[in-house]
Formats: structure tokens, sequence, C-alpha cells
């Protein structure tokens, strides 16, 4: 779907395909902490116990503070719009499958290694997989009804370790509760060497028509230094499955996601862990970035996710880049790096329709432009995070706080759902009172600046700030703070609309994006969400690495 303070060497919030994906304890919700943290996460969402919106205990005291640029103002300051109307109710549905056979070595998202044996039919493992995918069709059953999904994204984790009768089954359950749009995208994340053509086949019948695929590298040193289970001739082989399905009509998009930046010196170490070693020399760093282009352009994806390795807090790469073992290129390696990709991707008929998002006409990722257009989502699962209605409230991270939650807000086994605004306050009733929470601006305003300027159409600043009535001289401080991006061409300025410019000024994003931050901040104004990662792993998505948002 992808924190303001966890950005990517560009300014890149590590977006992948899952955004929807839990945040730290200190409320983030768009950006997933260390997995396996042991604490439960404090506030529900939709249907969950909830705990007060972040800084709701200072609340009373507001009204002794300076305004801020948000606050009303006397009219003569402020644009003042028509009342904007209520925020529809969510066409989109993200549901987490946390299992994987190992973590690899950048991934910081809530996950469950079960070893590279295990699945979800039989042997190591399937026991648990079935124990949580009964607790998830719970949750999907007791949750507020909404409208037909228009898409549906389940991540991870490694959801391709579901038979494809159990990923079916979601999506029944799925359809029982919202109904599926006729023309529904439906994507699951799948891993190299996690299925077989068979396997490809059943997901397929059971109603997937979108694939997203962690490759990361097409060189098998890089894939064993990030810890991944698959290697080069796994790759080829599914991305030829994938590509082959798609041209007989039996799917109708997929996605190949390949980290950039990675750490190419050194190979592997006995224990899995990278060798120390020196970044090898900048012209070394884009030739092996142009092989892993050229092999994904020979693959033929229609769809391509290209995310800078992000460093994040409790990882083993964190380890290793404290100890001096995990060196990465500059800021200016990884825009040349990005500039590469556009002029390789352009050439090969890509649309860079976001900032680490490429596609063919017509294969853009439909659920991830919902969260990098504001909309709401439903989030079903262990870490996941759902927007109803623009706001972010993230699921406990670990199992047993996940079954201990939903015991709380779920009615007992066999009886009907609680649907809004029905039946007594406790833990039957919370889930239904999320169905009428009122809300008329969603996502906050600096979150839809930065995910907006993410975008290849920018955002029109005029429309935002006036629905979110931010004083006029607040924009124009904005404006003299970004004077030298508009000068030196990276930031375009056309009438209302705001944009990077396509390559330089997404490549150099980062500048951009830390002063609009610093300037809300500055003008007091925080806001308890984060700016979006980005499923895709996220993105990997894949929620960045994978999967943000990936595609």
């Amino acid at each position: 779907m992808p924190d303001p303070g966890r950005f990517g060497r560009r300014g890149l919030p590590p977006v992948t395909e899952n955004p929807h994906q839990s945040a730290p304890a200190t409320p983030a919700p768009l950006s997933p902490p260390p997995c396996g943290s042991p604490e439960l996460f404090p506030d529900g969402g939709f249907g969950l116990p909830p705990l007060p919106p972040a800084g709701a205990a200072a609340a009373s005291s507001a009204a002794a503070l300076p305004r801020p640029a948000c606050a009303a103002v006397p009219a003569a300051s402020v644009v003042r719009p028509a009342p904007p109307p209520l925020q529809a109710p969510p066409r989109s549905a993200y549901l987490h499958i946390p299992f994987c056979h190992r973590r690899c070595f950048y991934c910081d998202f809530p996950v469950v290694p079960l070893g590279d044996r295990a699945d979800g039919a039989s042997g190591p493992g399937a026991a648990s997989i079935a124990a949580y995918l009964e607790l998830l069709h719970r949750e999907i059953a007791h949750s507020p009804a909404g409208p037909p999904l228009s898409t549906v994204y389940l991540g991870g984790g490694t959801p391709s370790m579901l038979t494809p009768d159990q990923v079916g089954g979601l999506l029944e359950s799925l359809a029982r509760r919202f109904g599926l749009a006729p023309a529904a995208e439906i994507s699951l994340e799948m891993d190299p060497a996690s299925f077989d053509r068979p396997r490809l086949a059943g997901y397929l019948a059971a109603g997937v028509n979108r694939v997203s695929l962690g490759g990361q590298s097409f060189d098998d040193a890089v894939l064993a230094s990030l810890g991944r289970r698959h290697r080069r001739a796994d790759l080829h082989e599914a991305a030829g499955w994938l590509e082959r399905a798609r041209r007989a009509g039996e799917l109708r998009s997929w996605s190949l996601d390949l980290i950039q930046g990675v750490p190419l010196a050194g190979g592997a170490a006995p224990g899995g862990e990278l060798a120390a070693g020196s970044f090898p020399p900048r012209q070394e760093v884009l030739r092996h970035w142009q092989s892993d282009l050229a092999q994904a352009i020979a693959v033929g994806p229609p769809h391509l996710s290209l995310y800078d390795l992000i460093v994040e807090p409790g990882t083993v790469f964190e380890r290793l880049q404290r100890l001096g073992a995990l060196p990465l290129p500059d800021e200016d390696t990884s825009a040349d790096l990005m500039e590469i990709s556009q002029r390789r991707l352009a050439a090969a008929g890509y649309g860079h329709y976001e900032v680490s998002n490429y596609a063919l006409p017509g294969h853009a990722s439909r659920h991830n432009r919902v969260y990098w257009s504001g909309a709401g989502w439903w989030g079903f699962g262990l870490g996941a995070t759902a927007a109803p209605w623009g706001e972010r409230q993230a699921r406990p991270r670990t199992r047993q706080a996940y079954a201990d939650w939903l015991a709380s807000a779920a009615p007992p086994r066999g009886e009907e759902p609680v649907e809004a605004g029905e039946g007594p306050p406790g833990a039957g009733a919370v889930l239904g009172a999320w169905a009428s929470r009122p809300s008329s601006s969603g996502m906050p305003f600096d979150e839809r600046l930065l995910v907006g300027l993410r975008r290849r159409e920018g955002v029109n600043l005029e429309a935002l700030a006036a629905a979110d009535q931010v004083r006029r001289e607040a924009l124009a401080d904005l404006r003299d703070r970004l004077q030298p991006y508009e000068r030196q061409g990276l930031l375009r300025i056309e009438g209302p609309r705001w944009r990077l410019s396509d390559p330089e000024g997404l490549a150099l994003s980062n500048g951009v994006l830390r002063e609009c931050l610093e300037w809300w901040e500055s003008a007091g104004c925080r806001s308890s969400p984060a700016a979006p990662r980005s499923p895709d792993p996220a993105h990997r998505s894949e929620e960045a690495r994978r999967g943000a948002g990936g595609g």
C-alpha cells in the first residue's frame, strides 16, 4: 500500500507490494518494524480493540499551542473549499500470509520462517499454516461488509507456500463477505523455487490473474548474499512459466521485482552471511545492474518493480553494516542506476509510472494505485495494516497476539457477524463499528503529498491543500524551500500540479521529499501515520525490496 524517517537513498520510503504491513509500536502504520518482535502492536484496525490515535493524550492542551499550518485559520488566509464528501468504503483488500522458507538478510517484515521443506500441503509447517488460515478466514467472515472488491493482493512472506485450494478458499471467503467484481485484479506474490507448473495452473484456476515474482537478482552470488533460497535457473524457469501463461491468455499480467545497489563483493561466507570487502568500483556496479536489466527485459515481464536495497533495523544486513561489512553505493551511483533503468526500460516500451515501478501499456498495478491515490483498503492477517477510511490501523505482529486479538474482536464461532451500528458494546460490536466511521479527509495531507510526488503525474497541490485547509502562506514557504530543486529541473510546477521530472527528479527525489517532511513538521503538523513504504516488500513489494509495492 509504502514512514518519513525511513527513506531509502533516493528518498523512497521503502515501498513494497505490502504498504499495508504493520509498523513499529510507535505508530507509523505503513512501515514494517523488525520481524519477530515479541511485543503486541497496541492498536487494532477496523474490527480491533482500538486505542486512541497517536497524540490523543495531548489533545486537551492543543488549544494552548501555536496554530499550525494545518489548523483552521481566518478566511482571508485559507482556501475555503466545499466540505469534501465522505470517503467511499474500500474496494481493495490485502491478505498477509506470513510464512516463508527462510528470512532474507534484508527482511524486517512480520514473517514466520518454516524451513526450506515447508509447504501448505503436508509435511513441515503444514499444521501451522492450516491453523493460521483458520484465523484468517474468521477475521474475514466477521469484518464489516462492503462493496465488491476490485483488487485483492495476497502478500507475505511467501504466499506460494499455500496450496491452490488454500488460496482459492481465501478468495471464496472474500467473495462471501464482500463479493468480487467481475474484472477484479487478484494478485499473488510468488517466489521462484516455491512452485511448479501444476501449482501455477492451480492458482490460476482458483482465480489468481496477476503474479508478483520476487526475483531480486539474476546473479547466483548476489542471491546467496541476500539470503535468498532460489537461484538464477529457478528465476528463469518461473518467469518462463508465467510469460507462457500470459501469452496463452491464462494469466492477465505478472511483475518481476529486482533490487538495485546490492552488495557484489565477497559473495557469501560459509555461514551464509556476506564476507567483508570493499564495494566494487562504480563502473562494475553499473555494469552488473545493466546485466540484470537486460536479463529482466529478456524474460518478458509486463511489469517491473525496481528497489534500492534498504538496510532495516534488526536485520542481518544492519549488523553487517555496523561491522563495516556491507558497503553500499553512494547517492550519485544510486541515481545513475535509476537513470540507466529509465533509459533501458523506456527503450523496451515500459512506462515509468511511479518512482519504483515500470509497466507496459495496460499493465500498471491497479492494487498499488489504491495506496498511491490515498484510497482506503481492507487488511487481514497477522501484521497487516488496514486503512478502510484512510487512517492506518495495524494488527498484532505475532501469531499468538493476533489470535488473542481476534478472539476479543470477533463474535464466538457460529454467531452472525455484527453489522455497523448493531449489537451492544463489546468484543462482538467492535468489528462493525468501523463500518460507520465518518471520515472526510482519508489519508493525512503529508502522506498524500509524498505519495503523490512519487507518481509520474505528481499531485494537484492546490486541491490537496484546499481539502485540508492548509494556509496559503505555508504553501508559499514550501515553494521557497523547493526553489533550488525547481531551478535544477528536478521539480516541475505546472499550474496547480507539482511533479518530479523523469528521470532526474524521480532519481533524486530524496531531497525534495525530505524538504516536504521538514516543512510539514516545522509547521507543527506531524501526522501519526508515516509515508507509505510501499507491498511491498514493498515494497520486495517485494509492500521494497521484494513488497510495499511493488508491482
